[in-house]
């Protein structure tokens, strides 16, 4: 009988959650995150467990699982490279809300009003041009549908990632005009931003719609392109912060309210803007190069239920 009670006690600690660790799913680039997390252990001694989401699943492989596994949660933290698919969770009820006092300083626009995620370190939406045979770039996304780019555009796939946001962005009515636009002159739709830089780079693609990030990569490399910030009939240049969000029902909630704290430091915007990818801080006292853009206004929950639109974007294309 000891032997049982003392087995059953052992199989009772084995399910509770240990005290020295926090579970992280992260739909960023783990070049970027796996540092910031090293960091945070050697201050704090607890342990980040990661969960990264693929490239090609853009978001939405750790999304589903987060909802599938809402009733009985596995992970402490949401690390989203955008705020859109984080604010459907909060639409879904997967997230608690918390207003982390590091995140005090960031603007209204970068964060969720009823405080379920914090905004930091953006992207900015960009036309990329070869700097070889462009010589006078396209300056709004209007202006890709100009007979001279006939053939030489690119975007990614509108229903996934950025591009996505993107569209819905604009609202329904101007994506829709503009899908019908770019699918009149020719636009090339690909598999994902990368895939638009590298098309340009080469000269397959004069011109293309992708993100700053993949710009600047590019460049480092040697790549011949530059970017332009489109302001879009004055509507100004989509920018999209990554968001963090605590899940509801977290089972390290204490360890995960510290590392939520952890990234939304200063020294987590300056770690990023210096990295290739040269994220832009939402936070003035860190970098006045995101003010100095005219960014759009945007409601992200509104955007969290844009797949009708995205539907109907994709048939104007002709996809």
């Amino acid at each position: 009988m000891r032997a049982v009670l003392v087995g059953f006690i052992l199989l009772l600690a084995s399910c509770s959650p240990r005290t020295d660790e926090i579970v992280v799913y992260a739909s960023v680039d783990e070049v970027y995150a796996r540092p910031l997390f090293e960091e945070f252990t050697r201050r704090s001694g607890v342990r980040v467990l990661p969960v990264f989401d693929t490239e090609e699943a853009k978001t939405l492989g750790l999304v589903h699982r987060l909802l599938a596994e809402k009733a009985h949660p596995q992970c402490d933290v949401f690390w989203a490279g955008d705020c859109v698919r984080t604010a459907l969770l909060k639409r879904e009820g997967v997230l608690q809300p918390f207003q982390p006092k590091a995140g005090a300083d960031i603007a209204a626009p970068w964060r969720d009003p009823d405080h379920a995620w914090t905004g930091f370190g953006a992207r900015a939406r960009v036309i990329v041009y070869n700097t070889t045979s462009v010589k006078e770039p396209p300056r709004t996304l209007s202006a890709l549908a100009d007979p001279k780019w006939r053939g030489r555009v690119a975007i990614a796939n509108p229903l996934f990632g950025t591009t996505a946001n993107h569209f819905a962005a604009l609202g329904e009515t101007e994506a829709l005009r503009l899908a019908a636009a770019l699918k009149a002159n020719g636009v090339r739709v690909v598999g994902g931003n990368s895939h638009v830089r590298d098309l340009v780079a080469s000269g397959d693609c004069d011109v293309g719609l992708t993100d700053s990030d993949d710009v600047w990569i590019g460049k480092d490399r040697g790549d011949a392109i530059g970017l332009v910030y489109p302001d879009q009939e004055g509507a100004g240049t989509l920018a999209i912060p990554n968001s963090v969000a605590l899940v509801r029902g977290a089972p390290h909630e204490e360890n995960a309210r510290r590392f939520i704290e952890h990234l939304l430091s200063p020294e987590t915007e300056r770690f990023l803007a210096a990295s290739p990818s040269r994220q832009l801080p939402v936070r003035p006292s860190v970098s006045v190069e995101l003010s100095k853009i005219r960014t759009m206004a945007v409601d992200w929950g509104t955007l969290s239920d844009s797949e009708g639109l995205l539907d109907r974007v994709k048939r104007a294309l002709g996809l």
